[in-house]
């Protein structure tokens, strides 16, 4: 019987064929904490009376969220994360001298690679399902769990495959092919079920593209999202200086079982535009134009959309433009190596002569904490991936998701615009 690329993933780290369904206790490769979640980790292991680490090469803390601290009790928040770290010799942690958004920094650390089973106090943990890892978020109880054991319990999630076909039209991206998914099944149409990406458009995405694609199957009730490795991951892990571990790929059978299969033409679609509330609500770029929605804030970054190729995308459109007067253009980086790679290649400069501020790499305005909380009855488009009632700030406040492009030309314009007509 045929097998799926996350249960071979499964197979391989019980030492033991499992399929679907079954209940499976794990080692875990790497364990992903951040300064909001961590905390409730570290007082649960401490509870348990635990004193170290079961795999400390195997545990990465991120200050990503509200870092540089916004007020006191973030800062009591982050004290914990850093004194643990510190008494534990904690290698792989991560604070204001070389931060990151924790599901940008870790790919670009060589700390995830293929063949990984990964867990994370973090519903995005996902994201590093694009390099053939089996990668998703947990509980801060279920990440206590694997520091004190190593191991974690699952259940084999089922599958849904999603062929992409063609060659991806002018501005799709991977926000635009998630996007287009989660419309079609909805916020929980995969619900605890393996979302396996594959196709001839795959071949045409960069990773920032792939990041962005499983970051967001967490949006369509997915366990994961998962693709395959090729030359392509493989160049991107070619290049990290230092790989924790050897990549180990895995590949599905052709006669592996799914619950369904997905077929999109990428070369047929539009760029998206998820209207409130939900992820799922995804409009044509024609329908947004035509429905003429004025804007006060527009966000690019995010675990989503903050990499490198983001900035690269809306440096192109704004060259030489100015930001509309009656807009904020925030634009976060995910990493510190982003930021410096940007300013390199003239994006930065770019970027602040058309008007849009540049903060360091938080997480911050995504969930609503800070560096672009929107206030009444505000409109926002952002490069996120949630769009909840009063997910960036005011409950009557209003986000729409859409990729880097169209939140690009929609800052210039002062209403959501089609890039395609530049």
């Amino acid at each position: 019987m045929g097998q799926t690329l996350t249960e071979k993933i499964f197979s391989h780290h019980i030492k033991k064929e499992v399929y679907a369904g079954e209940i499976v206790d794990s080692p875990i490769d790497m364990v992903i904490g951040n300064d909001i979640t961590t905390p409730l980790s570290i007082k649960a292991f401490e509870q348990s009376g635990a004193t170290k680490l079961a795999n400390p090469d195997g545990f990465c803390i991120v200050m990503d969220h509200f870092i540089p601290a916004k007020d006191i009790a973030s800062a009591n928040q982050a004290k914990i994360s850093r004194d643990f770290a510190k008494k534990h010799n904690l290698k792989y942690f991560f604070d204001e001298k070389d931060m990151g958004i924790e599901h940008a920094l870790l790919p670009e650390k060589g700390l995830v690679v293929s063949g990984d089973v990964i867990i994370g106090a973090d519903s995005h943990t996902c994201t590093h399902g694009a390099l053939g890892a089996f990668s998703t978020g947990m509980g801060s109880t279920d990440l206590a769990y694997a520091m004190i054991t190593g191991r974690n319990w699952f259940k084999v999630p089922s599958a849904i495959k999603v062929e992409f076909q063609g060659k991806p039209a002018q501005h799709i991206y991977g926000k635009d092919l998630i996007l287009e998914i989660i419309r079609q099944i909805g916020v929980d149409g995969a619900l605890y079920q393996t979302l396996e990406f594959c196709g001839e458009a795959i071949g045409y995405l960069n990773m920032d593209d792939r990041f962005s694609l499983c970051n967001m199957a967490i949006e369509a009730g997915a366990k994961n999202g998962i693709i395959a490795p090729d030359e392509i991951t493989r160049d991107f892990l070619a290049k990290r200086a230092n790989l924790r571990a050897k990549p180990k790929e895995f590949f599905s059978d052709n006669d592996a079982s799914y619950t369904q299969t997905l077929v999109i033409q990428t070369d047929k679609l539009e760029p998206l535009v998820a209207y409130p509330f939900l992820p799922s609500n995804g409009k044509s770029i024609t329908k947004a134009c035509k429905d003429d929605i004025k804007i006060d804030q527009v966000f690019i970054g995010s675990c989503t959309n903050g990499r490198l190729s983001d900035l690269k995308i809306a440096s192109e459109i704004l060259k030489n433009k100015r930001v509309h007067r009656d807009v904020r253009l925030i634009i976060t980086p995910g990493t510190q190596q982003i930021y410096k790679d940007a300013h390199k290649l003239g994006y930065i400069d770019i970027l602040l002569e058309a008007g849009a501020l540049i903060s360091n790499p938080t997480c911050g305005a995504c969930l609503g904490g800070y560096m672009g909380i929107l206030g009444d009855n505000e409109r926002c488009v952002s490069t996120t991936n949630r769009n909840f009632v009063g997910r960036m700030g005011a409950k009557n406040s209003e986000v729409y998701l859409a990729n880097s492009a169209v939140a690009a030309i929609s800052a210039i314009k002062g209403k959501i615009s089609d890039p395609r007509e530049i």
